[in-house]
């Protein structure tokens, strides 16, 4: 069955949603306040069936796309969980046996085809194209074997970083991480049907075209199973949640010379069966 995507947006200065089709969208504004419900009444599959047959209400070029969940309760994010990404740090360290954890804030992140908003503090704006997966079921100490029962959906994350704030204090990156509008997650929400979604897609990233970040999660360091388990054994996951589960290597920090993003620039991350969330990229007007 070819994957659906249920997205959250703004049209004629309502917020609605509704299934995004190769025709247009299907508006299902209605039953719920937005897809934070729907996830939280395991009601996306029903939504999916709903919109079958029914002709399109909205052209996509005509919305204005949003990040698909308006106030999730936690976002909590993996980093350094590729091979090569640990290398980049060339400390000579072995990968950790426990993943590097830190949040982020809701208001961080932008939708599908928003600008990602450069600051005049600092222009060391980068990119990070990663798989975030939206929690569906409540657990706390939820085994690996069920981890996957737990997920509602996935959708993409840019999850865009201040590069030189990640280095004003010694054990946290929270600064560099929660800069307003830095990051975008979206376009949409694919709702979580089976494991091949999941355990060996391709993720790319492409900066104006050129291809800066690709790898398959099959080499990921701490498999989207492991991730659920170990998060949840410290704290309750809810309906909401979303863990966005780490970036490949080749970001911008990291060649050589590093190459920021700039005013015009044009990112896109794809994944597999998933779509392709794109941005753009200006300074901010204080």
């Amino acid at each position: 069955m070819k994957n659906s995507r249920l997205a959250s947006f703004r049209v004629g200065g309502q917020t609605r949603f509704g299934l995004v089709t190769e025709a247009g969208i299907v508006d299902l504004t209605g039953r719920f306040p937005g897809l934070q419900e729907a996830v939280a009444a395991g009601a996306l599959e029903a939504l999916v069936a709903e919109a079958q047959g029914r002709a399109p209400d909205h052209v996509a070029a005509d919305v204005t796309f949003l990040p698909p969940l308006a106030s999730p309760g936690k976002i909590l994010c993996v980093g350094v969980n590729y091979p090569d990404r640990n290398a980049e740090y060339k400390d000579g360290q072995a990968a950790p046996e426990r993943p590097s954890l830190f949040i982020r804030f809701p208001q961080s992140f932008v939708g599908h085809g928003e600008n990602l908003i450069r600051p005049p503090e600092s222009h060391q704006l980068d990119y990070e194209g990663e798989i975030a997966l939206v929690i569906g079921k409540p657990g706390r100490r939820i085994a690996r074997e069920a981890a996957y029962d737990h997920v509602a959906a996935l959708t993409l994350c840019n999850e865009g970083t201040i590069r030189d704030w990640v280095r004003h204090a010694k054990f946290n990156v929270t600064q560099g991480k929660n800069w307003d509008r830095s990051g975008a997650l979206g376009p949409w929400l694919v709702p979580f049907r089976s494991a091949d979604q999941l355990d060996d897609i391709a993720l790319t990233t492409r900066v104006n075209g050129e291809v800066r970040q690709e790898d398959r999660t099959s080499r990921m360091i701490y498999d989207f199973r492991y991730i659920i388990s170990y998060v949840s054994t410290f704290c309750r996951l809810e309906p909401g949640d979303i863990l966005v589960c780490g970036t490949p290597t080749g970001a911008g920090a990291r060649l050589d010379p590093p190459r920021w993003l700039q005013p015009g620039d044009v990112v896109e991350v794809e994944a597999e069966g998933i779509g392709i969330l794109r941005n753009g990229v200006e300074d901010e007007v204080c």
